[in-house]
């Protein structure tokens, strides 16, 4: 890529890629799993359970990660412990004994969806990286992708309010969540924390999960100058991000978390 002429508030390019090189190894290690909720996925070894573990407890994480974590532990436990054979061998109407199971505003009606919507799609793909890769070939990036996986997620009736918990990034949400599950999908660095499972899905295309604290950090940084975290600032980020490491820019998302959670920064 070579040396960029710009720098970040006074900090040169090299010396920032330095800093936030890092960082990233600093924080991108398996000491990390277990104060986050990475560790859910973790405690499975098959690849459907690892999705479908992954892509519950992204779906709650927001807030503080020790309530996330436990939540998502206890729905996982009512699914038997076992997501995926859980999932094929219920009933649909055996699913409406989550119906006690919230997280904040992720209630009864919308887990009870979202399994539904999880069974009929494992039902007509072998996994999850099959759906999303159906519309990843046909769109040619991770945004068509996301937004064609949405789309078939809510094909089927259901309440409006259950859409709010699965980001429309075509409407300019920035849809951390969802980039965190796909960082855990399909980053393989060989350090233990994210799975590598998709290997379809090239790293470099993929969006750094961007909420408050890391857009915060991003900002004082010089990394990012919009100020909503939106769509359009996640675009700009990860551009910047491309720039140090253009065949994996979400690793820094560990620099810009850690800095944020760990070191206060």
């Amino acid at each position: 890529m070579g040396t960029y002429s710009y720098n970040f508030n006074g900090i040169a390019f090299d010396e920032m890629k330095d800093f936030l090189d890092e960082k990233y190894l600093r924080f991108n290690k398996e000491e990390f799993i277990h104060n986050d909720p990475v560790s859910v996925p973790h405690l499975f070894s098959s690849k459907r359970d690892i999705e479908i573990s992954g892509f519950l407890t992204a779906t709650i994480s927001w807030g503080r990660r020790d309530l996330i974590i436990a939540s998502a532990t206890e729905l996982i436990r009512r699914m038997g412990n076992k997501p995926y054979e859980f999932l094929m061998e219920s009933a649909p109407d055996d699913f409406r004994e989550l119906n006690s199971f919230y997280y904040r505003t992720f209630q009864g009606t919308d887990i009870v969806y979202f399994l539904k919507a999880l069974q009929r799609l494992y039902t007509e793909y072998e996994d999850m990286e099959q759906l999303f890769l159906r519309y990843y070939k046909k769109t040619g990036n991770i945004i068509g992708a996301l937004s064609g996986f949405r789309a078939e997620f809510f094909s089927c009736e259901h309440e409006k309010r259950t859409e709010k918990h699965f980001a429309d990034i075509s409407r300019g949400a920035a849809g951390k969540r969802l980039n965190m599950f796909l960082r855990w999908m399909v980053r393989n660095d060989g350090r233990g924390v994210d799975f590598g499972l998709w290997r379809t899905i090239a790293p470099s295309g993929l969006f750094v999960p961007l909420d408050l604290h890391t857009g915060n950090i991003a900002r004082k940084l010089g990394l990012l100058t919009r100020k909503a975290n939106d769509w359009k600032a996640v675009e700009e980020l990860t551009s910047v991000l491309r720039s140090f490491d253009p065949s994996d820019p979400v690793k820094y998302d560990y620099a810009l978390f850690g800095l944020g959670v760990n070191e206060m920064f």
